[in-house]
């Protein structure tokens, strides 16, 4: 909040600046910038290893996306309902997949335990709702989709925060 009020305190400056500059004449002195040359890098495997095993975690969910996307392109739904359950298991990979990507960014948020347990949880709820939807054509777990729907908005919302 304090930044909010420094940055509108500042614009009166930002709007009167210009024509300070362009009445003078002569340019405004030129003052040096001091910087720092970055002389080593670290290779980025151990950026993500210090942040935590978030990126670990992310690979594996990946992985796990994909092996269970090729078994639901792969496999015999029931003739009589392949149209209802297909783009449901589908739904529940998409979101398993996109949200495996999301859990790469973790690192840089300002929370990545909260923010990780919210997409681990709402994932595994949400998507594994789809999954046993589609695999078994029972609406058993059906109602924990929209719970696992909810925590991957509120994480994502955790992002922002």
């Amino acid at each position: 909040m304090q930044q909010i009020t420094n940055c509108i305190m500042k614009l009166p400056d930002l709007v009167t600046a210009p024509l300070k500059y362009f009445s003078k004449g002569s340019p405004s002195p030129v003052v040096p910038i001091k910087s720092t040359i970055i002389t080593e890098c670290s290779p980025l495997w151990k950026l993500a290893v210090k942040q935590g095993p978030f990126v670990r975690l992310a690979g594996l969910s990946g992985a796990a996306a994909v092996i269970l996307g090729a078994y639901g392109a792969h496999k015999a739904y029931p003739k009589d309902r392949v149209n209802e359950l297909k783009p449901i298991y589908e739904t529940g990979n998409k979101f398993h997949f996109y949200h495996s990507l999301a859990l790469v960014a973790l690192p840089l948020c300002r929370f990545p335990k909260v923010t990780a347990a919210l997409f681990i949880t709402g994932t595994f709820l949400f998507s594994g709702a789809c999954y046993y939807h589609a695999f078994t054509g029972e609406n058993k777990f059906n109602r924990f989709a929209p719970v696992g729907g909810t925590l991957l908005i509120i994480g994502w919302l955790s992002m922002v925060f």
